[in-house]
């Protein structure tokens, strides 16, 4: 933290409330009437105070920047003074006109424009004291004097009057100290203070490090509309389990601010319109509670994981026919890759009878060592169409070249659609013209070569570095 250079013993002490006598002399106007002016004359001129007994101080100061901090919140030669902030908080803060509208064009539209104020006093009730003497410090002096809790309001301020220099030292500041532990505190201020370029730094810090950003008391603390802004995002690094339980954590704070009962109902209440942006159908049915709403087809199944790059679906069918019964057995089919990818998904076919929630397990194994490399236990709802419906991996599977995997899906629920005419071989060829080739065979001991499960979402390599975000 910067600290402010130079100045005598008066700079920076408490203003005193003066004698009347001596308040009248410091900030009186001309006792010329102002009738007697004539319409030429010029507005009348304040005062300027000297401290009594305060002379020759200049020559201690063998700079300039050091008479000009000794002057900062000093009476003395002041001309203006300042009342920053509201009742008990309110601070009576001098200052000199010129020096502030020499480092601000507000300022000096202030003090010297065609509509300049005459007034001794003005009056700054919604600013923050710390901060407007940040500012002063900086046009006195050149120094920068803030903190984590002070650099918001310090930003505002400085783009509020117009010195773009302590704003980039601002943003500066936050750039530098910007972390996990402190991301949601500075997104909070920033969205106070209607900043997009601070709010966009803490976002993609908390996009970094969300699960360690999440546990913070900074989450808990942040509004209705930040944590919806949060939620929204498709870049989150964590799985949807684990920022769930950041969420019912959220909450249970907003109840207890709100004064309510942490009954599951309340929580769900102070949810509100964050509810929905919950990927439930990302998150193994176990895993929440059964007073949670039960996830709807407008809950976002696409996968978080910062995974950036080229979105990819195989699709082996040709054709969709009616009519394809449930026993409890799973549906598979084998099949290996060209390259190392991720897979995200499978897509499947919903039933014939119009709207309908199946329950789903869905895996993926190894076939030689017959080791399960992802599953998922969880549900989609269709809408009676012959479309393909997305269920998802809780996370990415990694899946290596010219090994053998069998993919399955074992589903609960009425007839569906099916496809037919499976194709044996699939190549992807994504937009940077890298080619993925999957190469499909028949599953032992399964005859129906899996003709639910259409579509393996896939990832381009390195999976967690560059890919898909969702499966279509």
């Amino acid at each position: 933290m910067a600290t402010v250079g130079g100045g005598g013993s008066a700079s920076n002490h408490d203003v005193q409330e003066s004698s009347s006598a001596q308040s009248g002399a410091r900030v009186a106007l001309s006792n010329a009437p102002t009738a007697a002016l004539g319409p030429s004359a010029s507005p009348p001129v304040l005062a300027v105070h000297r401290e009594p007994g305060v002379y020759n101080w200049q020559a201690t100061k063998s700079s300039l920047k050091e008479r000009l901090s000794y002057l900062l919140n000093n009476e003395l030669l002041s001309d203006v003074r300042f009342v920053v902030g509201k009742d008990r908080q309110a601070q009576r803060i001098p200052a000199h006109k010129f020096v502030l509208a020499a480092g601000s064009g507000v300022f000096d539209a202030m003090f010297n424009g065609g509509m300049a104020t005459t007034t001794a006093e003005i009056e700054l009730p919604d600013t923050d004291p710390a901060a407007f003497l940040s500012l002063l410090r900086f046009l006195y002096s050149d120094d920068v004097h803030i903190g984590p809790g002070t650099v918001m309001s310090t930003l505002n301020i400085a783009k509020k009057y117009a010195v773009p220099a302590l704003a980039t030292h601002c943003v500066e500041f936050v750039s530098k100290h910007l972390k996990a532990d402190n991301a949601f505190m500075f997104l909070t201020q920033a969205r106070l203070f209607d900043d997009p370029q601070i709010s966009s730094l803490c976002l993609d810090t908390i996009d970094k490090s969300t699960a360690e950003a999440v546990n913070t008391e900074g989450f808990t603390g942040i509004d209705l509309d930040t944590l919806c802004t949060v939620l929204e995002r498709d870049t989150l690094n964590i799985r949807e389990n684990r920022l769930f339980e950041a969420v019912v954590h959220w909450a249970e704070a907003e109840c207890s601010r709100q004064q309510l009962p942490a009954t599951s109902e309340n929580k769900q209440k102070v949810l509100g319109k964050a509810l929905p942006l919950i990927r439930f159908p990302l998150m193994s049915v176990e895993k929440f509670p059964t007073a949670n709403p039960k996830p709807r087809p407008s809950n976002n199944d696409r996968p978080r994981c910062c995974l950036r790059g080229e979105e990819c679906s195989i699709n082996r069918f040709q054709h969709v026919e009616s009519r394809w019964g449930y026993s409890g057995t799973s549906d598979r089919i084998r099949f290996n890759v060209s390259r190392r990818i991720s897979i995200v998904g499978f897509g499947l076919y919903g039933s014939i009878h119009g709207h309908t929630d199946y329950q789903v397990n869905i895996q993926i194994m190894e076939s030689d060592k017959h080791l399960t490399v992802g599953q998922n236990d969880t549900g989609f709802s269709c809408d009676g169409t012959s479309n393909t419906f997305r269920v998802m991996f809780t996370e990415p599977v990694e899946i290596l070249p010219n090994i053998s995997y069998t993919a399955c899906a074992t589903l609960k629920g009425p007839d569906s659609h099916y496809g037919t005419k499976g194709l044996k071989k699939v190549t992807q060829e994504s937009a940077t013209g890298t080619k993925t080739t999957f190469v499909f065979f028949k599953s032992p001991g399964n005859n129906n070569e899996c003709p639910n499960v259409i579509a393996i979402g896939l990832v381009l390599a390195p999976p967690w570095s560059a890919g898909s975000k969702v499966v279509t």
